[in-house]
């Protein structure tokens, strides 16, 4: 063969090999089961390639030096990336992996705060996905050119849980006319109050998974850094609302392939393409997801079934916890926490408990809290209102009245919120249902009270006297009661006087001297009892005095 048909066949091999990289964008890094593929699969075409050209018949490919050396590169490879897999697996290392995930205990009244409404999370992902749709619809000027992206990342963007999720261009021939300005806008919806808006920007999104050529995210990221790993790429803003790309690099802990964690986070900005690597313990606070719920869900299931090896969690199972099916996510302190329930792995239909991690530093927590599994309270939610055939979201854990409680959406057959639903964990036949938020809480409330879960908590605070003429006095309707609020002299402080408990306030004006007792409290004392003494005759030094003396109650 001619130097020149040589010279082609090299350069149409590098030519191959490069359009390989550029489509596949494999990480060249020996932890990469995708590389050792790569090179097995190359070593192959070659080696047949080889033996075509040469045009061997059987006795003479035994016979081959090269064709030998061929076979013991490639037989060579294929055992050290099989010990590799062996070495690196659970089989040997259980103890290695068990110990990837540091869980703490804690206590659940003390660590989950009861959240004000405007800050829980009320919708899941799939309705997040219908109002983004909506409000794309509902732009006239981008709905022929742009798509929303399904991504919809759940972050905590000004102390309020949102998704946002960017724009991508709506076919081959939108992006073509549309990529030299990039994507205008981006979707973000507040998950507590269903806000939906479009942000444009000023400078349009140039890098996103939506680009075809250098410009798409992955192939940006792997160009510049070649031999990282990355994991489940996921869209945030800064707390400017400026867009990011967030890629967190693998790390491997176990062997060749064994321990995934995460090493390092890539930070992209989506509008200039400016990069930023971190070390996972220096990421900006305001980023909120380097570890996906999967990897954090999968670490947990290692450190709950690992405990005393591998064999004992397939065959006799003692002690083995494994995580429930489905997660979902709580914002705690400025963070993201990844929820879901734990289980004993013969699958019955009740937790023993359930674990937060923070989806930023891979700090876990476990809580012992028996209970049904969210399976459960889904079905118990549901059978509420079977007539309606409203299907349930998956639970959010919240902290109600200290009750660790499982709030529910309730969707129609569009996929839209039509009421919620709060199941006790610990009882689960406790179910209340509210067309709002606050109404479904007032409801469960009841609930506890009449189910003798909690106790109406005694009222301790001291009963007080004073004496006095009034200097002010106003009605108002509280609750469709009537209530005067009356104010005495030497005293800054208002007094509460229903009609319904003391008819004779009615009577009261301003100069009157009346006696009252009353438990002091927030806004207006509540007065206990109420005596208008008609004695005009009074001493002026007993008509000038008040006195305030306290009573055992």
């Amino acid at each position: 063969m001619s130097i020149k048909k040589k010279l082609l066949i090299v350069l149409a091999a590098v030519i191959a090999a490069g359009g390989y990289y550029y489509v596949a964008l494999p990480a060249i890094n020996i932890h990469s089961s995708e590389t050792w593929f790569f090179v097995l699969f190359l070593l192959v075409a070659l080696a047949l390639l080889y033996a075509a050209r040469k045009r061997f018949g059987r006795d003479e490919l035994k016979r081959s030096k090269v064709m030998k050396c061929f076979g013991a590169v490639i037989l060579g490879l294929g055992v050290v990336y099989l010990l590799g897999s062996l070495f690196s697996s659970p089989i040997i290392n259980a103890k290695k992996y068990q110990k990837l995930l540091t869980v703490k205990e804690g206590e659940f009244t003390e660590d989950i705060e009861e959240l004000s409404f405007d800050k829980i999370p009320l919708l899941d992902k799939d309705t997040a996905e219908i109002l983004g749709d909506r409000k794309m619809g509902s732009m006239v000027d981008m709905v022929s050119q742009f798509e929303v992206d399904s991504i919809y990342s759940q972050i905590n963007y000004q102390d309020n849980p949102v998704r946002v999720s960017p724009l991508r261009y709506a076919n081959l021939i939108k992006w073509f006319t549309n990529r030299s300005n990039g994507i205008p806008a981006y979707i973000r919806i507040n998950m507590a109050n269903q806000t939906t808006e479009l942000v444009k920007l000023e400078e349009g999104i140039k890098y996103t998974t939506s680009e075809h050529l250098n410009r798409n995210i992955y192939r940006h990221l792997r160009f510049a850094h070649p031999t990282y790993i990355y994991g489940e790429l996921s869209f945030e803003i800064d707390e400017r609302g400026v867009p990011y790309w967030i890629a967190p690099v693998k790390k491997f802990n176990i062997g060749l392939f064994g321990g995934e964690t995460v090493g390092k986070v890539v930070l992209c900005n989506a509008i200039t393409g400016d990069m930023k690597t971190y070390g996972i313990k220096d990421v900006p606070e305001w980023v909120d997801r380097a570890y996906s719920a999967d990897l954090l869900v999968q670490l947990f299931d290692y450190y709950g079934t690992l405990k005393h090896g591998f064999f004992n969690s397939v065959l006799s199972q003692k002690d083995c916890l494994m995580t429930t099916d489905g997660y979902n996510y709580l914002a705690l302190e400025d963070d993201v926490w990844m929820y879901t329930g734990v289980t004993s792995v013969n699958g019955d239909q009740s937790n023993v408990g359930f674990v937060l991690s923070n989806q930023r530093t891979m700090e876990t927590k476990y809580y012992k809290v028996e209970g049904a599994t969210e399976a459960s309270a889904m079905s118990s939610a549901e059978g509420q209102v079977q007539n309606l055939k409203y299907k349930a979201t998956f639970p959010l854990l919240l902290n109600i009245s200290g009750e660790p409680t499982y709030f529910i959406a309730l969707k129609d057959d569009a996929g839209l919120v039509k009421k919620y639903a709060m199941v006790n964990v610990q009882k689960y036949q406790i179910v209340a249902i509210g067309d709002s938020v606050s109404q479904c809480e007032e409801n469960y409330l009841e609930l506890l009270f009449s189910n003798g879960v909690k106790e109406v908590e005694k009222d301790t605070r001291e009963i007080k006297k004073t004496t006095g003429k009034i200097t002010k006095i106003a009605q108002a309707v509280i609750d469709g009661t009537s209530h005067y609020y009356i104010m005495v002299e030497g005293s800054e402080d208002i007094f509460d006087v229903s009609v319904v408990d003391f008819i004779d306030v009615i009577r009261c004006e301003e100069g009157q001297m009346v006696v009252m007792e009353y438990k002091e409290d927030e806004k207006a004392n509540l007065v206990m009892s109420l005596e208008i003494k008609e004695d005009a005759g009074l001493s002026g030094q007993d008509a000038g005095s008040r006195e305030e003396e306290t009573e055992e109650e």
